[in-house]
């Protein structure tokens, strides 16, 4: 590679990311067609976790502004007025981060979470095993038991109301957020601030989600997300990918050597002034 490569890929994110001038996106709909382009942005950028984002597509590449009243704030209200209404999948989930994912996608995520067949049932095996937080399954049976809540609501019903409790709820929620198990689908004016998320179960909210995930092996599902992942970076390591969705080095390597062979990218790559090898966009070879 040379050293024209570097500006031919930060060209390139440019436009994938929508942070040059003259492509931003300006209007909600341009903001679901841009999530169902990539399959998968976060909403803020994420330090050292070079990804598409929802502000920087918005608002170019800066950092988050302090001032509410900046203009790029506009994706905040976006993502409120979507929620619940499948247009795109948000939650936290890659990194732990708020996400948003197309309805194309989800699928090849659900597909690789511990959801196996019944909603009812199978968080009880997780439990069982270990998998899952004790506070987890006590939100979760909140929802199961009672319907949608908003997040002040849900705490008492699962028992974990009391202040010291803060704390444990919230990991609770983002243990099952992260799993594909529940999801916010609105916002209540409840709370301190008079703003809390509505949560539901996600196989409630997504009745086909299981039955489409059911479809698609682990190694399709892993194989896809990577796609989608390289299609949007134009280069990356297997610890990026590993670092990005938690999956062990072997399975990482995996997926990327399916990209060589369905001829999607390029393995074993030598980048300027970077260490190790990349997998590269076979277009930006």
């Amino acid at each position: 590679m040379t050293a024209s490569f570097t500006k031919r890929l930060r060209d390139y994110r440019a436009q994938v990311f929508r942070s040059a001038p003259g492509l931003r996106v300006k209007t909600i709909d341009e903001a679901i067609a841009f999530v169902n382009e990539r399959g998968f942005a976060f909403f803020w950028p994420i330090k050292d976790m070079p990804l598409p984002n929802l502000w920087a597509a918005v608002a170019g590449d800066r950092p988050v502004a302090d001032a509410h009243d900046d203009p790029g704030h506009v994706t905040w209200g976006w993502k409120d007025a979507m929620l619940g209404q499948r247009k795109w999948y948000y939650a936290k989930v890659l990194r732990k981060k708020s996400t948003l994912i197309s309805l194309d996608a989800v699928p090849y995520f659900y597909a690789l979470s511990e959801n196996f067949g019944s909603p009812d049932e199978d968080y009880l095996l997780q439990y069982q095993q270990g998998v899952l937080s004790v506070d987890a399954k006590a939100v979760y049976e909140a929802l199961l038991r009672d319907g949608p809540q908003h997040t002040v609501q849900l705490r008492r019903s699962a028992g974990l109301g009391s202040g010291d409790s803060d704390y444990r709820f919230n990991r609770a929620l983002l243990e099952l957020e992260s799993d594909f198990k529940v999801l916010p689908i609105g916002v209540a004016q409840a709370g301190a601030w008079r703003y809390s998320f509505i949560c539901e179960i996600v196989a409630r909210h997504y009745p086909q989600l299981p039955e489409q995930a059911r479809a698609i092996s682990q190694s399709q599902a892993r194989a896809r997300l990577a796609e989608l992942y390289l299609r949007s970076v134009g280069v990356a390591r297997a610890r990026d990918v590993t670092k990005l969705f938690g999956w062990k080095a072997a399975t990482a390597n995996r997926a990327l050597e399916q990209l060589a062979e369905a001829g999607v990218a390029q393995c074993g790559v030598a980048l300027p002034d970077q260490p190790g090898e990349w997998a590269v966009l076979r277009e930006l070879v």
